[in-house]
């Protein structure tokens, strides 16, 4: 036998060496369950009637991890460690698996056994689920859409032996039903979102679903890691983020403004993901934490929207900025940016690549210019004569900081249109007020109060919420506008430090 002491050697925790099942269903390292169990009272690790609910599990690993803190916990209470293990195993830890595989894994974390019925398992059971459970669940299908989730029929009505992501939990009106018992905390790491039958990566959210159904059930306590999108987008989202807005029972919230930092580098949640803390019994501000990146934080006791405004707002150190702002009650530049399809031309329509007459307009579109006809415009033909400006309404700025926000704006002469791959901001009367507003969106403190609502690659109207009006007779300079604010120091840095500079062009300078 080698002389290699084993006590040295690498024994991986076998749940962080786990492939996700897709950046939509993503399995939760022990070590960020850990930190969101941290979250509760230590009260319920020495408490042998509390009780625990995984509504979503995929791996067993908060179940596993609560288990480990009621055997320590419950030690002095119930010091036999077999009657120990079973009065946890079956008295206090429950899950709901949202595929039958996930169930086996789930299984096999808790009971060390897929089936806890086997004599291999920690805790006899007598049937071949314990308490973490799995059934098939169909869709209820009302004009080809679930009536509980809104999956679409066309890509998730499948034959027997496929999965269809009915999940359980989401798919009940009556879930106190499904264990018939109450729970002091739910917690987990739902899936986040379905394909909707739409276009390319078109998705519809279900994560909020598993929020909404957690809190019908009244825990104590209630936990969840869920995408960040939901602060200020998010297809069919609006309800539930007045909810969360309004909800003085979330007493924290941990936001990784990039989810590699919570996830590690193989997952990339666009928007970010957060985790919180829901205390049924306390209400009151917020703990707000930011995870920046590279280990830089920043926390804020308040409250996750503006005092007067149901905005919720992502960064601590933005809330100053914008309350300097509101301040001087001005007129919000949202007010020139044009609703999308401006001309009523879809992204991809292309135009000609050539002029067919001299009357034939300059048409911006995906992937460069073309040229188009007066007469296949379809609205707002009186623009057309008239100054305004183009930016694309999407634009990947990518996770890292700082960041640009905003694709360059466009000069748009008279005789040009654009399809709805662009925003338009305008129409103007001359060109001096047309390149002046130019000026001011290539500012970082434009762009950063555009960044505070733009949580996503789309920059429609709504995003320009924050950004307020300006005197558009005059250029505008970054300087002119922290002085005008009456921003610190602290805030210029910390706007400096999130927005690149933007170099316009020329052309947009200088016509």
């Amino acid at each position: 036998m080698s002389s290699l002491n084993l006590a040295y050697t690498y024994n991986p925790d076998v749940l962080n060496c786990l492939a996700n099942l897709s950046s939509d269903e993503v399995f939760t390292p022990p070590e960020i369950a850990n930190q969101m169990l941290d979250l509760l009272p230590d009260e319920l690790w020495h408490d042998p009637e509390a009780t625990f609910l995984d509504p979503a599990t995929k791996t067993g690993v908060f179940l596993r991890e609560i288990a480990k803190r009621l055997l320590a916990g419950l030690a002095d209470q119930i010091p036999d460690l077999q009657e120990r293990i079973d009065h946890i195993f079956h008295k206090q830890l429950f899950g709901m698996a949202i595929t039958e595989l996930t169930s086996l894994m789930a299984r096999r974390s808790l009971y060390c056994s897929k089936y806890p019925n086997w004599r291999y398992s920690v805790s006899p059971f007598v049937d071949a689920s314990g308490n973490i459970y799995f059934r098939e669940t169909p869709h209820r299908w009302v004009n080809g859409r679930c009536d509980f989730c809104g999956a679409s029929q066309e890509v998730y009505d499948r034959g027997p032996g496929l999965e269809t992501h009915a999940y359980a939990f989401i798919h009940t009106t009556r879930p106190e039903e499904i264990f018939n018992m109450k729970f002091d905390v739910i917690i987990g790491n739902p899936p986040y979102q379905l394909s909707d039958g739409g276009n390319a990566a078109s998705a519809i959210p279900i994560y909020q679903l598993f929020v909404k159904q957690a809190k019908k059930l009244n825990p104590r306590y209630l936990t969840m890691i869920i995408p960040s999108r939901w602060f200020t987008g998010g297809k069919g989202l609006g309800n539930f983020r007045d909810e969360m807005a309004n909800d003085t029972s979330i007493r924290e919230m941990h936001d990784f403004i990039d989810s590699t930092e919570l996830f590690g580098s193989g997952i990339s949640i666009k928007g970010g993901v957060c985790y919180f803390l829901w205390d049924r019994d306390k209400k009151g501000p917020c703990k707000v934490v930011n995870y920046i990146g590279n280990g830089k934080i920043s926390e804020s006791i308040r409250f996750i929207k503006l005092e007067d405004d149901d905005t919720i707002i992502r960064r601590n150190e933005a809330i100053p900025i914008i309350e300097k702002v509101k301040k001087l009650n001005e007129k919000s530049f949202s007010s020139l940016v044009q609703p999308r399809n401006p001309f009523g031309l879809s992204t991809n329509y292309s135009g000609n690549e050539s002029k067919q007459t001299e009357k034939d307009l300059v048409l911006y579109r995906r992937g460069g210019i073309s040229f188009i006809s007066l007469d296949e415009i379809k609205k707002n033909i009186d623009w057309i004569s008239r100054y305004k400006i183009y930016i694309t309404k999407a634009y990947g700025a990518g996770e890292d900081y700082p960041h640009q926000i905003l694709n360059k704006p466009i000069l748009g002469i008279p005789n040009t249109c654009c399809t709805e791959t662009y925003i338009l901001i305008g129409p103007f009367e001359n060109l001096n007020i047309t390149q002046n507003v130019i000026s001011y969106i290539g500012t970082k403190f434009f762009r950063f109060l555009v960044s505070v609502m733009k949580i996503s690659q789309d920059a429609t109207q709504r995003v320009y919420k924050f950004v307020p009006m300006q005197d558009f007779s005059k250029p505008w300079t970054d300087e002119e506008l922290y002085a005008k604010y009456g921003l610190t120091d602290e805030e210029i840095a910390f706007i400096e430090s999130m927005i690149r500079p933007m170099e316009l062009d020329e052309r947009e300078k200088d016509e």
